[in-house]
């Protein structure tokens, strides 16, 4: 029982991490990258479906992205998607590609950016500590039953914090990496 809930915690820390540095990837740095549009939905059919089901996101240089649409008919409402998302992107439509151009990043804006950035990996940090209290309140719910005996509790509770520590520290790395990327452009 003891394993499974070290187990449990240590995935669920593992997607914590995860999660933070999905949300990292979402912080524009100035350079071009397909996934800035992964969060950008189209109406296509009366559904709302994924840009990058309905169309090919790839890199012209390092501050263009070009977007080829599948369905031709399609390249103003991805032209619309596009501008109406919360990315500040201004898409230029040349026959059956769209280019985004991403402007360079001000000083202030990359201070903005970074303080974004720091919030993402607090949270992060948060994600993975409420998962070690409630592996704790597991453990501590054993004892009270007694199906462990108290030095099983310790002994948990302190590899739950080692799980803890790391998965902090990768945190703390993905931040330091994204915080020097946003500042080198």
């Amino acid at each position: 029982m003891i394993n499974e809930i070290k187990n449990d915690a240590k995935t669920r820390m593992d997607k914590c991490v995860d999660a933070t540095k999905t949300q990292m990837t979402k912080v524009r740095t100035g350079r071009a990258h397909p996934s800035l549009l992964d969060t950008i939905k189209v109406p296509y059919y009366g559904s709302s479906t994924p840009l990058k089901q309905v169309a090919n996101i790839s890199i012209d240089d390092a501050r263009t992205l070009a977007v080829s649409v599948f369905d031709s008919s399609m390249i103003s409402a991805v032209e619309k998607a596009i501008m109406s998302s919360d990315l500040g992107l201004n898409p230029m439509s040349a026959g059956a590609i769209i280019r985004i151009p991403l402007p360079a990043l001000t000083e202030e804006r990359r201070k903005d950016l970074i303080k974004v950035v720091r919030a993402e990996a607090e949270n992060g940090r948060i994600s993975v500590r409420n998962v070690r209290r409630d592996a704790n309140s597991d453990v501590k719910a054993l004892e009270k039953e007694k199906e462990c005996t108290e030095d099983d509790v310790r002994r948990t509770e302190d590899e739950i914090q080692k799980f803890t520590d790391i998965h902090i520290k990768l945190i703390d790395e993905v931040l330091a990496a994204k915080e020097k990327e946003l500042m080198e452009f």
